[in-house]
């Protein structure tokens, strides 16, 4: 009976498998709502959940599992994101999607019927040298990532500051202009120039 449970359980899982996709190069200023409105517009999101990244600071990029209401569903989408960029929360960082894998849930179950084993490898063990040398390599490649990951990062932040005082610049015009209008001046210019819109 347990057994049962289990692969009923395991098939579960799967299917919501099917329903994610997995979702990375985001901008750390990305945050769940910002994700669920910016995947909404292609089907129903039912849950966004964040991969934390331990090795790095918590202000670098995120991933995130975004699971939808269906399998066909999360493949239009995978499909649609495949054939042209798409950026969350106007950072120029076009994400990247693709189908999820069972092993990027940290909450999976045990597939029924199988049995994880681990062991150390001794100096003298063939496997040694090689585990050793992908060791090295994977904090290499870390390195690498963590300082175009900061650049990144700071690039957007500069980004974000421009935005801001454009935004700033532009809303200080539009209560110039406001203010003109309705304290009469523009009326008495376009009286003086002739300019017959702005009596209006």
């Amino acid at each position: 009976m347990d057994l049962v449970k289990a692969k009923a359980d395991y098939a579960a899982f799967e299917e919501k498998v099917r329903r994610t996709v997995y979702v990375d190069n985001l901008s750390p200023q990305v945050n769940e709502s910002i994700l669920k409105s910016a995947f909404d517009q292609f089907g129903n999101v039912c849950k966004v959940e964040f991969i934390p990244n331990y090795a790095e600071e918590s202000n670098m990029p995120r991933c995130a599992l975004v699971e939808m209401d269906s399998p066909g569903l999360a493949k239009e989408l995978v499909q649609a994101m495949s054939n042209q960029p798409f950026m969350v929360f106007g950072m120029p960082r076009p994400v990247r999607v693709c189908a999820a894998e069972i092993e990027m849930f940290e909450d999976r179950p045990q597939k029924p019927g199988t049995k994880i084993t681990c062991q150390w490898l001794e100096p003298q063990n063939p496997d040694f040298t090689i585990a050793k040398k992908l060791k090295e390599l994977t904090r290499r490649h870390a390195a690498e990532a963590s300082f175009l990951q900061q650049y990144q990062l700071e690039e957007e932040e500069n980004l974000a500051k421009q935005q801001a005082e454009t935004l700033e610049a532009n809303y200080k015009k539009y209560e110039l202009i406001e203010k003109v209008l309705k304290d009469g001046t523009a009326k008495r210019l376009g009286h003086r120039y002739g300019i017959n819109e702005f009596n209006a």
